[in-house]
């Protein structure tokens, strides 16, 4: 089947890249006379080397079920659903997707056609990948170049001698045994960083969450998904959360300590707590940076937290829409009027405040989200946007979104970064939370 869209916006110049498929048992091959196709919403554009770069180190592939890829036959010079091997009759074949490392957003998620009865992917985000020259390519742009969460400086062996050396040094610590679990069970990068004592440490403190997120990764009531790690099921005392966070930051430099991590609900749920830690953290030391990652949903306990001594928040959107963010975010008790509320507030109290901007291509980089988020910047003048992949169903997700409001074709992402760029030339992008002595500057 011809898909009817495509997009040939790749330069002349540029090469495009062999497209990659998958068969029933997972095996990921290259398949000759083919190019790799990426979604940008509706639009489908071959994927060139001008679109793409090599695959960052620490991205996996995955093979998505259920589903029929789209590639460009460059004989016929089409785009084509393929649903069995050309070379191979009678093989179903699957297509390819990336799950990039931090630092990369995606450009284009991969181009397919669901099959009768497929269900939900799994709770990753989807880039489009291809094969040029010997390697893997993958249809991103970089906005952070810090290391701090390359696989490649967190090897497992010093990850559990630091495990060894924590639980002597915070033996009957909840938290710290929690952060354990996340290091070694689950793989968490903040989790392996406080135990290698670099960067950034997780404070995870809250069972509870005002928010019931399509994409939570931590507490899921759909059927069709599953949660891809245990929410915390206890609220650390204030001793505990200062003694981890203090031993982060007497070992770290430029250290940074975060509350509201993927294992947990929303910290402002137990605000009460966290003032608590912060004031026995700051009796102690003005060092580190003390950050909450948050939806932001509760603006009246804001104030205390920074007067606590609270240096940074980072507030999640998927859009600044509020049909779009209430279709999403599926606030209980709150609206997105809260939220914008929270931001101010933080603003007008010397907090350093960014936005963790969940990205989906063909939605985010929509008309409507464009100008929508550049009047939000107008309004609300955030210090930061840090640039996030939506773990979601990438198809499902933008029907969801064009059920809540209007959608126009997407402009690409790299024409919405310049375009908030132009406009916002001292906003910072990146992807993790900056320490105080780089925003301070």
């Amino acid at each position: 089947m011809v898909a009817k869209r495509i997009n040939s916006a790749h330069g002349s110049s540029s090469a495009l890249i062999t497209a990659v498929v998958a068969n029933a048992r997972g095996e990921i091959f290259d398949l000759a006379g083919f190019a790799a196709v990426g979604s940008d919403g509706p639009p489908l554009s071959p994927l060139s080397t001008d679109l793409t770069r090599r695959l960052p180190h620490g991205s996996e592939l995955m093979f998505l079920p259920d589903r029929i890829p789209a590639l460009y036959d460059m004989r016929r010079e089409c785009v084509v659903t393929l649903p069995e091997n050309p070379y191979v009759p009678g093989e179903a074949i699957y297509p390819v997707a990336a799950f990039n490392s931090p630092g990369y957003v995606i450009t284009h998620t991969p181009a397919y056609a669901e099959r009768p009865g497929a269900g939900l992917l799994p709770l990753f985000s989807y880039g489009a990948v291809g094969w040029h020259r010997g390697r893997f390519r993958s249809a991103v742009l970089q906005v952070d170049d810090e290391p701090r969460q390359d696989l490649r400086q967190m090897p497992l062996d010093k990850i559990k001698v630091g495990v060894q050396r924590m639980r002597r040094t915070l033996p009957d610590n909840r938290l710290r045994a929690h952060l354990e679990k996340c290091a070694l069970t689950y793989g968490c990068p903040a989790g392996k960083n406080f135990f290698l004592g670099r960067y950034e440490a997780p404070l995870p403190t809250s069972p509870a969450c005002n928010a019931h997120c399509l994409g939570c990764i931590s507490l899921q009531t759909d059927p069709a998904l599953t949660s891809s790690q245990d929410r915390i099921a206890f609220t650390p005392s204030p001793d505990e959360i200062a003694a981890v966070a203090l031993t982060h930051i007497r070992r770290v430099k430029q250290a940074v300590v975060s509350f509201g991590q993927g294992c947990e609900g929303d910290p402002l749920m137990v605000a009460d707590t966290i003032v608590a830690a912060i004031r026995a953290i700051r009796r102690q030391t003005d060092q580190g940076t003390i950050n909450m990652n948050t939806n932001g949903s509760l603006p009246d306990r804001i104030i205390p937290l920074i007067e606590a001594g609270l240096d940074s928040l980072r507030i999640s959107l998927n859009s600044v829409r509020e049909p779009c963010y209430t279709a999403y975010f599926r606030p209980s008790g709150y609206g997105f009027g809260d939220v914008a509320a929270t931001i101010d507030t933080a603003l007008a109290h010397g907090a350093h405040v960014a936005i963790n901007y969940l990205n989906c291509p063909g939605f985010t980089d929509t008309p409507q989200e464009c100008d929508a988020l550049l009047a939000f910047l107008s309004a609300h003048p955030v210090q930061m946007i840090q640039w996030r992949n939506l773990n979601y169903d990438p198809l499902r997700y933008r029907e969801r979104m064009a059920d809540a409001a209007p959608q126009g074709p997407a402009m690409g992402l790299a024409r919405l970064l310049d375009q908030v760029r132009q406009r916002f030339p001292r906003l910072r992008h990146g992807y993790f939370n900056p320490p105080k002595e780089i925003y301070r500057k």
